[in-house]
């Protein structure tokens, strides 16, 4: 890519002003595919972005899939530690060199890409990423954006000072639904927004239970060690991958980490939220017999709720609690809503609670709608906010063509420094909700300090300043020999 496509941004051309100013088409949001303006046979070698995915099987294969499709970028290296996982990625593009290790790409590949799609598992998110864009490579992750607040943070400031296009998949973000919903909001239809609910009935993997005793076999293909990476070394348990680990810490963030970034990307763009204050939760317990609570720190419990405070935005003029569910539990249905209508989708939905009316939608901020439902039809609000080509799914060319044209010079929809703050508000909540767990000595049994806590949060200094021992949760403890860089 020619170099002076990297010049830095201008100081103003920040994608919140952006937002702000409401602009159409013609101020860069309205991204049409190259192909589509030179004809849908056209290809000019040069433009065209290479990419080199690290994870490509589950969801990194649909990534790099949608990436090809996008008609604008090749699929030039491939890389996974489970060649079993790796399998139809690697027919589908023949042509893609594979490597088991993405260290080693990068070392022997780093001038024959222009960017990288990154989809393992959350504990290796960042350094991958922050390996790539210290080669000065675009790069796209799947969410949750980090496994720790400190790796988000790290994230979203090396974005700015290595001057590279990124996109967080959280493809909800490229849809009709946040545009609308922002469009009703800012035309005053529902007042000021005050409480928001958002829930999934995720977990659908096993949480709250004890890491098995029993070892496991390595799965044929899988290089265990590679595939562990950042995460302290422990033997292989049957069924852990390749979905299983999310529910535990060492590897993934649950609920929230799964789903956190698709149902509260609509709060934070609607009402323009950065970083919450404050935050606590109740969780889910499970008990081993009878009488006997279970404890098991190393899982992620069956169910949560989780209450975060956001300081008061222009949009707000208010603070704006959210409440987060996971489990199945759901808030209480909205009075506005029929006995028979779908609250959110079913199992996942976002609530939003105004002064004056209130408005839902479903999963990545699908089907937005009035409350009670009848308006929806019934209110016209003129379009201000320009949609993205393809919607949802025009996630991925969006990114694609902004990585052509070069930092700086087209907006995406889930840039680091959008993403980073939405990732550190689940990261929050997770916190809480390790600290309802966390145990120590008290009289003649266990004391769990950290139910029924508020914990405060010191957002420039990223520490909890009244429980101290959450903090150990904020920052890991990588295995030796990996590191984060700077």
């Amino acid at each position: 890519m020619a170099e002076e496509e990297n010049k830095p941004a201008p100081q103003d051309n920040t994608r919140r002003q952006f937002l702000k100013t409401g602009a159409l088409a013609a101020a860069g949001f309205m991204i049409v595919p190259r192909y589509v303006l030179g004809g849908k046979g056209y290809t000019a070698p040069s433009d065209r972005l290479r990419i080199a995915a690290v994870g490509v099987g589950g969801k990194g294969e649909s990534d790099i899939k949608s990436f090809y499709d996008s008609g604008k970028a090749d699929i030039a290296f491939l890389c996974d530690v489970d060649d079993t996982r790796a399998a139809k990625s690697r027919q589908r593009f023949p042509k893609a060199k594979y490597y088991k290790d993405w260290r080693e790409m990068f070392d022997k590949e780093s001038k024959n890409f222009d960017a990288v799609s990154v989809s393992t598992p959350d504990h290796n998110h960042a350094v991958t990423t922050m390996a790539a864009m210290q080669l000065g490579k675009h790069v796209y992750v799947q969410k949750p954006l980090t496994h720790d607040i400190y790796e988000a943070r790290m994230l979203t400031d090396a974005a700015k000072r290595y001057k590279v296009v990124t996109q967080m998949g959280n493809q909800g973000a490229s849809g009709d639904g946040v545009r609308q919903m922002r469009e009703w909001y800012d035309a005053g239809l529902i007042g000021k927004v005050h409480t928001v609910y958002s829930w999934t009935d995720r977990p659908v993997w096993p949480q709250g239970i004890q890491w098995p005793a029993t070892k496991g076999e390595v799965p044929a293909g899988l290089d265990w060690d590679l595939w562990l990476g950042t995460a302290p070394y422990k033997e292989y348990v049957n069924k852990l991958v390749p979905f299983n680990w999310r529910g535990w810490w060492d590897y993934g963030t649950g609920a929230l980490g799964d789903m956190g970034c698709h149902l509260l990307e609509a709060p934070f763009r609607v009402l323009d939220l950065t970083y919450a204050t404050d935050v606590q939760a109740s969780v889910g317990t499970v008990y081993v017999d009878e009488f006997k609570r279970g404890y098991f720190p190393e899982s992620c419990p069956p169910s949560s709720h989780v209450t975060l405070t956001f300081p008061k935005t222009d949009k707000t003029k208010q603070p704006v609690t959210i409440h987060w569910m996971d489990g199945g539990i759901q808030p209480e249905r909205p009075e506005e809503l029929g006995a028979n209508e779908v609250f959110g989708d079913g199992g996942n939905g976002t609530l939003f609670v105004g002064t004056k009316g209130k408005m839902m939608c479903s999963t990545y901020g699908a089907n937005p709608r009035l409350l009670p439902t009848s308006r929806t039809n019934e209110v016209k609000v003129k379009q201000k906010l320009a949609r993205v080509p393809g919607g949802a799914e025009g996630h991925y060319a969006q990114w694609v063509e902004a990585c052509l044209a070069g930092y700086g010079k087209m907006e995406v929809s889930s840039p680091f420094e959008i993403a980073g703050p939405l990732t550190e508000a689940l990261l929050m909540a997770n916190l809480a909700i390790r600290g309802t767990d966390v145990r120590r000595p008290a009289g003649n049994g266990f004391d769990y300090p950290g139910r029924g806590v508020k914990l405060l949060w010191d957002n420039q200094n990223m520490r909890v300043t009244n429980f101290d021992e959450v903090n150990q949760f904020v920052k890991r403890d990588y295995r030796a020999g990996w590191t984060l860089g700077a």
